[in-house]
C-alpha cells in the first residue's frame, strides 16, 4: 500500500489496540452504559477510560467561546492544508510538508479533537480535551506532563509509569515512559518512511533525559524548573531537535505523498 496509507493503517491499529486495553482495564470497575463504551473506543480520541465511561461524573456544559476556540482552530488547520501548502513553490517539498503537518496537527488534535471534546461535554460525558493549552507550559515537565496530548499521558502512566515507578524510581519510570512513546513513533513514522529509524526515538529519550535533569537538583540549582531560564530550556529542547522526530524521508515519502492523495497540492 502507498507509504501515507500505511503510516494511517499503523496509527488505528495502535491506537484501537490501546483503546481496547484501557477499556478492558476499566469496564468492570466503573458503572458505565454500553454505549458509553461503544463512544469510547470508536468516537473518543483519549485514554481515560474511566473517567469517560463513568456515568456518575458531571461536567459542565461549553460555553459558546469554547466552541468558538475549537472552530477557529480547526478552520486554520484546514486552510494550512489546502491553502497556504499549495502556495509554496514544488521545489520546496520539505516546507510544504511541514506546513501540512503543522495544519494536520491543528485540524485533528486542536481543532476537531477539541470539538468532539465538546460534544461528549454537552452530552454529560466527562470528557476532557487531550491538548491543554501547551504553549502556556512554563517548564518542559509541565508541557509533557500536563499539557501536550493528555490521551497519551494518561495512558502511559497508567500502562507504564504506574506499574514500575515503586521498582526502578521515578526518574527510570520516566524515561521507560519516553522510550516507549519514542518506538511507537518510530513505528509510525519511520517504518513507513522507510528510512530515519531511530531518530523519533532519539528525540524522546532527549526529552525525557530533559525532564529529568529539570527536576534534578542542578538543574533546581540553575534555575530550569521554573522562571525565563525553565521557558528557554524547554524551548531548545522541544523546537531544536523536532527534525528528529518528523525527518525529511517521512515528510518526503509519507507526507507530500497523503497531501497529493487529498488533493492539497
Amino acid at each position: 500500500m502507498p507509504a501515507w496509507l500505511f503510516m494511517w493503517t499503523l496509527s488505528f491499529a495502535i491506537f484501537l489496540g490501546l483503546k481496547w486495553i484501557t477499556w478492558w482495564q476499566a469496564r468492570d470497575r466503573i458503572p458505565h452504559d454500553s454505549w458509553r463504551s461503544l463512544a469510547y473506543v470508536a468516537a473518543w480520541p483519549g485514554m481515560n477510560a474511566e473517567n469517560f465511561l463513568d456515568s456518575r461524573r458531571r461536567t459542565p456544559v461549553p460555553g459558546l467561546q469554547e466552541w468558538l476556540w475549537a472552530s477557529l482552530k480547526t478552520c486554520l488547520g484546514i486552510l494550512l492544508l489546502w491553502s497556504v501548502a499549495r502556495r509554496i513553490p514544488a521545489q520546496q517539498p520539505l516546507v510544504q510538508g511541514w506546513i501540512a503537518l503543522l495544519g494536520l496537527v491543528l485540524l485533528l488534535h486542536f481543532g476537531t479533537f477539541h470539538l468532539i471534546a465538546l460534544f461528549w461535554q454537552t452530552m454529560g460525558v466527562d470528557a476532557e480535551p487531550i491538548m491543554s493549552k501547551p504553549l502556556l507550559s512554563k517548564s518542559l515537565g509541565e508541557f509533557w506532563g500536563k499539557r501536550w496530548n493528555l490521551g497519551f499521558r494518561q495512558l502511559a502512566h497508567d500502562l507504564i509509569f504506574r506499574p514500575l515507578h515503586r521498582r526502578t524510581g521515578a526518574a527510570i519510570a520516566g524515561l521507560l515512559v519516553f522510550l516507549a512513546s519514542g518506538l511507537i513513533h518510530d513505528l509510525v513514522i519511520s517504518l513507513p518512511a522507510r528510512g530515519g529509524y531511530g531518530l523519533p526515538t532519539g528525540y524522546f529519550l532527549l526529552q525525557g533525559v530533559g525532564v529529568s535533569l529539570e527536576r534534578s537538583s542542578l538543574g533546581r540549582r540553575l534555575g530550569m524548573h521554573t522562571g525565563p531560564t525553565a521557558w528557554i530550556f524547554m524551548l531548545v529542547v522541544i523546537a531544536a531537535p523536532v527534525f528528529w522526530l518528523f525527518h525529511p524521508p517521512f515528510v518526503l515519502r509519507v507526507i507530500v505523498p497523503f497531501m497529493h492523495a487529498i488533493h492539497a497540492l
